[in-house]
This record gives C-alpha cells, sequence and structure tokens, in this order.
C-alpha cells in the first residue's frame, strides 16, 4: 500500500455522536466549480441551521507547509510522504467566510458542544453554502447526537509540555507581563481542552531541546536571591501558575527537570540575582549546585504542600538518558537530590530496560515503540511517550499520518492499562535545538528537523488566542475515548470494556487500528453500552 497522494473526500451519511462536554465534530468539504469561466475569489458564506445552530463553531480547515513529512523507510501509515501544502491549522470563521481554492477541495470543520444535559438528544441541522452574492450553492443535512452523559474524569496522566518562552517570543511580550500571563492562561485553558491534564511548571527554565551552551528565554517561575546569610525564595509566580492551572482544570503539575537533557551531566540555567548562576558550565556534581538545592527543594516543595495533592506532583532528573554513560551520568545526577525529593514521585522519559531494571527509574515514561519489555516485566507505574522517533508502526500525530493514527492512542492506553502519557510538543515554536523562532504557520517541522507536526499541537492565533489543529482536536477525542471506556469499565466491568474496541485481544502499542470506521462504530458500541441496559444492547 502506497500514501494516497491525492485523496478525495466521501459523502457518507453519518450520525455525529458526543457526550456533555465534548465536541461533537465533522467537516463538509467544497469545491469550487470546474467551469473556467468562475474566476471569484471572494470567500464563500457557511452558516448553520437548527434548533442546535447555536451551540456548532465554524473554522476553516486551512492548508499549511509541510516540507519533511516521514522519515526514509516509513510505513504503509501515512497520508502523504512527500513536501507540500496539507490541512492542519482550524482558523476560526465567525463571520463564516472560507476561502475558494480554485482547482483543490476546501474543508469548514464544525464543533457542536454543550454542557447542559437540557440541550442533549438528536439534533438534525443544516449546513448551507452561499456564493460571494448570496445566491445558495449547496445545502447538506446533519445529525448530531448529543448523549446526556457526564463521562467521570480522565484517570490516567495526560502530560503535554507548554512552552512559556515561545509564547512570550512569537508574541513579541516581555515574559510575565500581564500580558504574557493571559497569553499563558488562554493556552493553558486549550490544553485542558485538548485533554491534558498535566503541565510541567517552569520554576525554573526547563533544560530542554537547547543546544549546548545556549539557552531559551528565561521563564523562571521562583525568585532567588543569595544572602550572606543564605538564599531567599519568592514563590508569588509559582502560586499565581498554580492557580491558573487550578482554575483550567489542570490537575498534574511537573517540576521542571532538574539536569540537562540527554545525560544530566550540567545544571539548568537557573537565575539568581536576576543573572544567570548556573547552566552548561556548572556540572550536575558541582557542590554550589547541591547547596542551592538544599535550600531550595524543601522550600519549593513546602509550597507545593500549601497549593497542591502532592500525589498530582512530579519531579524530573534528566530527560531521555541513554547508553552505557548516559546511565552513569544520570545516577551520578540523581544522588545529587536523592535524599531531598525523598516521599515525593520521580518520572523520567527513557527507552532503554536497563534504566528500569537498575533502579535508576522508579517511573518510567517509555517510548511506545520500546515499551514492550516493560508491559512484560511491568513496573508499578509506568507511563509512555511518543514523538519524533516513533514513526514506524505505532500510534502519534504527524501531519502526514491519518488521523485515525492519532486517536488510536486513546484505546491503546485503556487496554494496556498504563498510568499516563506524555509528548513534548504542545507548543514548540522553535527550530532544533531552540537555535531561532520558528512561524508554525510556514514552518511545521522546527527548521526541518522534526516531521510536521511533531513540535506543536496548537498555533498561536494573531488574535492573541491559541487556533487548534486537527491533531488536537483528534487527540482530545482519544482521551475522551479513554473517558468512556472508564464509564464502561465501571459500569460493565473491564472486560466488557476492552470487548467493544478489542475483543480479539490483539491490540497493541505496534499495532494502532487505522481504519476510520473501527472509532466511529466503537463509540457506537460504548454509548450503547452505557445508554442501555448492557454492553450487548
Amino acid at each position: 500500500m502506497h500514501p494516497v497522494r491525492d485523496p478525495r473526500p466521501v459523502a457518507a451519511a453519518t450520525r455525529f455522536q458526543a457526550f456533555l462536554g465534548e465536541p461533537a465534530s465533522f467537516q463538509l468539504a467544497y469545491r469550487p466549480p470546474l467551469d473556467p469561466t468562475f474566476r471569484d475569489p471572494r470567500p464563500l458564506q457557511v452558516r448553520i441551521e437548527g434548533d442546535a445552530a447555536d451551540l456548532v463553531t465554524v473554522s476553516s480547515v486551512d492548508l499549511v507547509p509541510c516540507a519533511f513529512l516521514a522519515l526514509p523507510g516509513h510505513d504503509d501509515g501515512y497520508e502523504w510522504d512527500e513536501p507540500g501544502l496539507y490541512p492542519d491549522v482550524l482558523r476560526p470563521v465567525p463571520n463564516g467566510e472560507v476561502p475558494v481554492r480554485f482547482g483543490s477541495w476546501g474543508a469548514v470543520w464544525f464543533d457542536l458542544t454543550t454542557t447542559d444535559p437540557v440541550r442533549a438528544g438528536v439534533h438534525e441541522l443544516t449546513i448551507v453554502m452561499t456564493s460571494p452574492d448570496g445566491s445558495e450553492l449547496h445545502r447538506e443535512p446533519v445529525t448530531v447526537e448529543i448523549t446526556g452523559i457526564e463521562l467521570p474524569p480522565l484517570d490516567i496522566v495526560s502530560s503535554h509540555w507548554m512552552h512559556l518562552d515561545a509564547l512570550a517570543d512569537h508574541y513579541g511580550v516581555e515574559v510575565f507581563s500581564e500580558e504574557h500571563w493571559t497569553l499563558v492562561e488562554r493556552f493553558m485553558a486549550s490544553a485542558a481542552e485538548m485533554g491534558v491534564t498535566s503541565l510541567l511548571a517552569p520554576v525554573w527554565t526547563p533544560p530542554l531541546d537547547t543546544a549546548v551552551g545556549s539557552y531559551r528565554t528565561v521563564v523562571q517561575l521562583i525568585d532567588i536571591t543569595a544572602t550572606t546569610e543564605g538564599y531567599r525564595f519568592g514563590f508569588d509566580r509559582l502560586r499565581r501558575w498554580l492557580d491558573l492551572c487550578r482554575r483550567s482544570g489542570i490537575t498534574g503539575v511537573e517540576v521542571a527537570h532538574l539536569f540537562t537533557q540527554w545525560g544530566a551531566e550540567a545544571t539548568p540555567g537557573i537565575v539568581v540575582n536576576q543573572e544567570r548562576a548556573f547552566g552548561w558550565d556548572v556540572p550536575a556534581t558541582d557542590a554550589r549546585y547541591r547547596t542551592l538545592m538544599e535550600a531550595l527543594l524543601p522550600a519549593l516543595q513546602s509550597v507545593l504542600d500549601e497549593e497542591w495533592d502532592r500525589d498530582h506532583v512530579v519531579f524530573h532528573i534528566s530527560d531521555e538518558p541513554s547508553g552505557e554513560g548516559g546511565l552513569a551520568s544520570y545516577l551520578a545526577a540523581k544522588a545529587v537530590v536523592a535524599d531531598l525529593l525523598k516521599g515525593w514521585t520521580v518520572v523520567d522519559a527513557l527507552s532503554e530496560h536497563s534504566f528500569y531494571t537498575s533502579g535508576a527509574v522508579p517511573v518510567p515514561v517509555v517510548a511506545t515503540d520500546h515499551v514492550e519489555p516493560f508491559l512484560a516485566e511491568r513496573p508499578k507505574r509506568l507511563w509512555v511517550y511518543c514523538c519524533v522517533s516513533q514513526d514506524r508502526d505505532v500510534a502519534n500525530r504527524f501531519i502526514g499520518m491519518p488521523s485515525s493514527r492519532n486517536r488510536a492512542i486513546g484505546h491503546q492506553l485503556f487496554a494496556s492499562g498504563v498510568d499516563g502519557f506524555l509528548h513534548w510538543g504542545f507548543n514548540f515554536w522553535y527550530s532544533w535545538h531552540s537555535i531561532r523562532r520558528v512561524d508554525p504557520f510556514t514552518d511545521t517541522s522546527a527548521g526541518g528537523a522534526f516531521p510536521s507536526g511533531d513540535p506543536f499541537a496548537v498555533y498561536p492565533g494573531p488574535d492573541r488566542t491559541p487556533w487548534p489543529s486537527i491533531r488536537f482536536r483528534v487527540f482530545a477525542q482519544a482521551m475522551w475515548d479513554h473517558r468512556a471506556l472508564q464509564a464502561v469499565r465501571a459500569a460493565h466491568g473491564t472486560t466488557a470494556a476492552l470487548d467493544l474496541i478489542d475483543p480479539d485481544r490483539t491490540l497493541r502499542f505496534d499495532r494502532p487500528v487505522l481504519d476510520p470506521n473501527h472509532y466511529y462504530q466503537a463509540r457506537q458500541r460504548i454509548t450503547a453500552a452505557l445508554t442501555n441496559a448492557g454492553p450487548e444492547a
């Protein structure tokens, strides 16, 4: 099978379904007339008619340039693998105006959402598209069912790293100015809408994706002052950040990594007395860092105990240690702070099983293409992650992949019973190693470093609001799938829930189901199990 080079929309009479609070999403594809005399470039107008029209938001499915869609030798589970313009960003169109693309298909994305059980039920809608002169071009009936069931909260961790420096750098605002805080709040709420439950707290600027010897824009939440009598700390910004998490529905807090990435050889670029005092030039085992941590970590933990449930707080030592030397440097760095982290959960991303069996990482976050040994010798707690390297045989959300490969993760997480999922790129709008800022509307691959879509799931709208991507919406659907399966499990048991999505028990992380009908039909079975007497009704 080869990637579909130029897919054509397929019409289908479908009843779209969602639960309370979940967007029921659907698209309408359109193409200008093939008449060569049609040359009107003005936008077309789209409106919704019906009793639930007020519950619908409309977005234009806009194209973005993708210079790097897939690594060489990729598997067959891609839609596109050659450079071009592809649909991804969902641009809000409150006025209903959508662009004309001569000679090619366009699409309009609709979301119908309500949390009001009174508005639950079957809604008959009509999509009406008109020409620039007001004449009607097309009417399309759509049936949407909102099931009046409120699902339980997601019972696993869904972690995405939101980069506060990217918000400040892209919009050109001062870090932690009121403008910046407004952006942080908006994008945090957007992350929660995507199904995120845990965010990385930049207590100091996270030492992630940074070229050796360079530094990213400082976004340190903690004020640190060195005096002759020791260190003093200010936690006002951290408390404000935690309050935004609380208000946005974020339940998990991850403290930024205590040491640099890929080996834990150096310290983060921590600012003291308004100047950088640590960083690449200060080794992980430097006594000065231990002195700082002896003062800072207990004070930080005291604030966290006041503000948060420590069962929903994790610390990180270093991201993705690997190799024999990596284990040694990781253990050396961990020894610097191990006694200061007793009673707290330590979680780190890794791929090598030996790092877990050595006892170095008690709660591993394992790449989905390396997880099978961990599932066979199951840790008490286990997370999984995917990123650029998970390009073959597993679920992921590159732009070149079909949406079913993104949505698959919800079923996989439930069937495997893992405790969490992590993705590094909610809004990484930089090139490789953060060497320069990129415009995600024109560069979707971090300057060619990662397959398009890997670095971010959300776009920085010019109106200073987050614009979701198709992948954003589909990942959210995957988390809603997980929550719906939780509800079936509570009502009918684990076996009944698994029977609805994996009756043959063949689902694995390296076997995502790519047939989109599977997810539509599975959701129908799940809904039936929750609304009728039993899962077979």
